[in-house]
């Protein structure tokens, strides 16, 4: 399936897309230099698929190209940072909110 990663400011979020099929999104606040990820949601109906994960991705790699940090609330965006320390621990601030 080919996948494609946007980031959607009016709303706050980033979006997968298979053609016009809204696969995943994750939800996100911006804050002084940070992009705070706060609900990451895939559909069920591709749940396992991976979409969470390249969402994911290509939002940080988003992230690092502006020269911003992220804070990953969002329990699964934190799970995926974890899992992917080496390339993407450097992305991760404090949270502002303690």
């Amino acid at each position: 399936m080919d996948v494609t990663v946007t980031d959607v400011p009016e709303r706050d979020r980033y979006e997968a897309r298979a053609g016009a099929e809204l696969l995943a999104v994750a939800q996100y606040e911006r804050a002084e230099g940070l992009v705070v990820f706060t609900h990451t949601v895939v559909q069920p109906a591709h749940e396992g698929e991976g979409i969470g994960s390249t969402l994911v991705r290509a939002a940080l790699d988003d992230v690092r190209r502006q020269g911003l940090r992220a804070v990953p609330r969002c329990p699964f965006v934190a799970a995926w940072v974890r899992r992917h320390r080496e390339g993407y621990g450097d992305l991760v601030a404090a949270d502002p909110q303690g």
